[in-house]
C-alpha cells in the first residue's frame, strides 16, 4: 500500500512538473503577452516575468514593444516633371497597442513594410526632383503622415520617415553639372562686371584729380616704370600717353614769348603821303622829318623800304 502510495505521489509529482513546464512562459522587458483561449481573446494583456497558461488551451503570442528600424527598399518612380528617380528610406516605428497589433493585422512588419513602400512611391509622383534633392524634411514628413494613418489602427506608431538616398540616371547628373557650372560662371561674370564698374568709377576719379595736376600723371608713369623694372626684364614697353604730350605742348606754348618782329615786308599805300601802320614797318633807323604844312605831295621823301621800287608810282 505505501508503494502504490508513493508511486502515485511521483507519478502526480511528474504531471505536476510536466504541466509545469508546459504552462510556464517568461516574459522580457520589453515584450508584453496576448493570450488567446481556445482563439478567444483575453483582454488582459501579460506583462513582463514569469506567468503561467493553460497548456493546450491557452496559445500566448508575445509582442516586442521596441523601436524597430526597417529600411524600406528602393523604389523607381517618375516626379512630377518626368524625371525617373531611385529612391529607398528608412522607417521608425514602435507597437503601442500589443492587441491591436496581433487582432487587427496578420503581420505588422510586414504590413508597415509594403504601406511604406507604397506611400514612397506615392510621394515621389507627387514631388518635383528639385523638392526631393533639396526639400526633404518636408517630404518626411509627408511620407510620415501617409504611413501612420492606416498604422493607427493596427496598434502602431509611426516614430520618423527618413529618406536616405535619391540615384538619378546619368545623363540627369551630366545636366545637373552643366547647370551648376552656368549658373557658376554667371555669377563669376556678375561680380567681374561689378568689379569692373568699381575699377572704372575709381579710375574715372583719378584721372580727374590727375587732370588738375599734370604733373601727377608723369609721376605716376616714372612709378610705372619702376614697378616694370622691378622685375628684371630686359625689354621694357612704356606706354607713352597722349595727355603728356598735350602738357608739354601747353608748357611749350606758356614759356614762347610774343614775336617781337617780322621779317615780312610791311605794305604801303600807293597813295603818296601815306604810309602803312603796320608794326612790321617800324625799323631801328630813324624816321625821315616831315614835311611842313603847304609843301607839295611830290616834295614828300618816301622812306626806303627793302624789297620795293619806285617805278611803279606813275
Amino acid at each position: 500500500m505505501v508503494e502504490e502510495l508513493v508511486a502515485t505521489g511521483v507519478a502526480v509529482g511528474c504531471a505536476g512538473a510536466v504541466y509545469m513546464m508546459a504552462a510556464a512562459r517568461v516574459i522580457k522587458q520589453y515584450e508584453r503577452g496576448v493570450v488567446l483561449r481556445l482563439g478567444k481573446l483575453q483582454r488582459s494583456v501579460r506583462g513582463p516575468g514569469f506567468t503561467m497558461i493553460v497548456p493546450f488551451v491557452d496559445r500566448l503570442r508575445k509582442v516586442n514593444m521596441q523601436i524597430v528600424t526597417m529600411p524600406v527598399p528602393a523604389q523607381d518612380g517618375i516626379t512630377r516633371d518626368n524625371v525617373t528617380v531611385r529612391v529607398d528610406a528608412v522607417i521608425y516605428f514602435k507597437v503601442i497597442d500589443a492587441t491591436e497589433a496581433v487582432i487587427q493585422v496578420e503581420d505588422y512588419r510586414f504590413a508597415v513594410s509594403q504601406m511604406a513602400q507604397t506611400s514612397l512611391r506615392s510621394i515621389i509622383g507627387k514631388s518635383d526632383l528639385d523638392d526631393l534633392l533639396s526639400n526633404r524634411e518636408k517630404l518626411n514628413q509627408g511620407l510620415e503622415l501617409m504611413i501612420d494613418s492606416p498604422a493607427v489602427g493596427w496598434g502602431v506608431q509611426i516614430d520618423r520617415v527618413e529618406i536616405k538616398d535619391v540615384s538619378l540616371p546619368e545623363t540627369m547628373k551630366r545636366s545637373m553639372a552643366r547647370q551648376a557650372e552656368a549658373d557658376r560662371e554667371r555669377r563669376a561674370r556678375v561680380i567681374n562686371a561689378d568689379a569692373e564698374l568699381q575699377a572704372s568709377k575709381k579710375l574715372a576719379e583719378a584721372a580727374h584729380e590727375m587732370s588738375e595736376e599734370p604733373a601727377a600723371l608723369q609721376l605716376r608713369l616714372l612709378q610705372t616704370v619702376v614697378a616694370v623694372a622691378a622685375e628684371k626684364n630686359s625689354t621694357l614697353v612704356l606706354p607713352f600717353p597722349v595727355e603728356l604730350l598735350r602738357f608739354l605742348e601747353r608748357a611749350q606754348q606758356a614759356q614762347q614769348p610774343p614775336d617781337a618782329g617780322s621779317d615780312a615786308p610791311a605794305a604801303v599805300s600807293k597813295s603818296p603821303a601815306v604810309v602803312s601802320e603796320s608794326p612790321a614797318a617800324v625799323s631801328d633807323s630813324p624816321a625821315p622829318a616831315l614835311p611842313e604844312f603847304g609843301t607839295a605831295p611830290s616834295q614828300i621823301e618816301e622812306p626806303s623800304i627793302p624789297g620795293t621800287s619806285k617805278t611803279g608810282q606813275d
